[in-house]
């Protein structure tokens, strides 16, 4: 496991800053804030011209299609890995299942769509490639393959895994709308990266959804049968840091929900 509360990458001056978004056209500068409420620094954060997420049309057909023209660039902040971060190399789309005994965890589907590029003096364009790692917790807000005050689901791997981005900088996973537990809002964590074993660029961040499509989503079982939440965006510490530019927009989906996230990094 992991427990991500050193401060990574450096702030721009001024300067630079002017510099690179001149150059460029688009905010590129992003930081990583710790995960517990009570390391809540944030060092690094994307400039306020970030436009909010879009959603496109279904990934499940628009990632086998090529791009036209540059692709969205838009800078995230960065955040904390927090302490459920394990590298179990599993590369596989589907992350509902746990592959130790094949059993599904119960949940609304969520087909979660990645478009991945690169911000340089030069411009911005997709990045292929890259490893793209998710995981976050279930319905009942339970991480595979952790030990927790409140569970020990040791050598279980549900929800977790990685994909690499195609010639157009995309990954899809399909996994359910996450549930939640005390402490935290609703969110996914993600890393990406441009090597698994060796050393390279990495950013860690995490997603987040609105708290009225939430409540909408949270009215089905297996959701329902956890209660009502301690703790929405507004009272979540990491949120406050950037989540208004890492929030979804979820829409509903044949079978499920779907959305989209494009994120521009610097890698300078």
């Amino acid at each position: 496991m992991e427990n991500d509360d050193a401060l990574v990458g450096r702030v721009l001056t001024r300067r630079e800053a002017i510099k690179l978004l001149s150059a460029v056209g688009f905010a590129a500068l992003v930081g990583c804030g710790p995960e517990d409420m009570a390391e809540e620094t944030v060092t690094q954060a994307a400039a306020t011209a970030v436009p909010p997420t879009t959603t496109i049309p279904d990934p499940t057909t628009t990632l086998a299609q090529a791009t036209n023209g540059v692709p969205t660039c838009v800078a995230r902040p960065a955040l904390t890995a927090g302490p459920y971060f394990v590298d179990e190399r599993l590369n596989r789309s589907d992350i509902r299942s746990d592959p130790t005994d094949g059993s599904v965890r119960e949940g609304a589907p969520l087909r979660l769509a990645f478009n991945v590029s690169q911000i340089t003096a030069a411009g911005c364009t997709a990045l292929p490639g890259a490893i793209v790692d998710v995981w976050h917790c279930d319905a009942q807000g339970v991480y595979s393959d952790v030990i927790d005050r409140s569970f020990n689901t040791i050598g279980q791997k549900f929800l977790r895994g990685y994909q690499e981005t195609d010639e157009n900088g995309r990954v899809q996973f399909l996994t359910i709308y996450p549930g939640w537990y005390n402490g935290r809002t609703v969110h996914i964590h993600f890393k990406i990266r441009t090597a698994l074993d060796a050393a390279g660029y990495e950013f860690t961040s995490q997603l987040f959804f609105d708290d009225a499509y939430t409540d909408q989503v949270y009215t089905q079982e297996p959701y329902a049968s956890t209660g009502p939440r301690t703790v929405r965006n507004s009272q979540d510490g990491i949120f406050q840091q950037g989540g208004g530019q890492l929030t979804l927009t979820v829409t509903e989906d044949s079978d499920g929900y779907m959305a989209n996230f494009d994120i521009g990094l610097d890698m300078t």
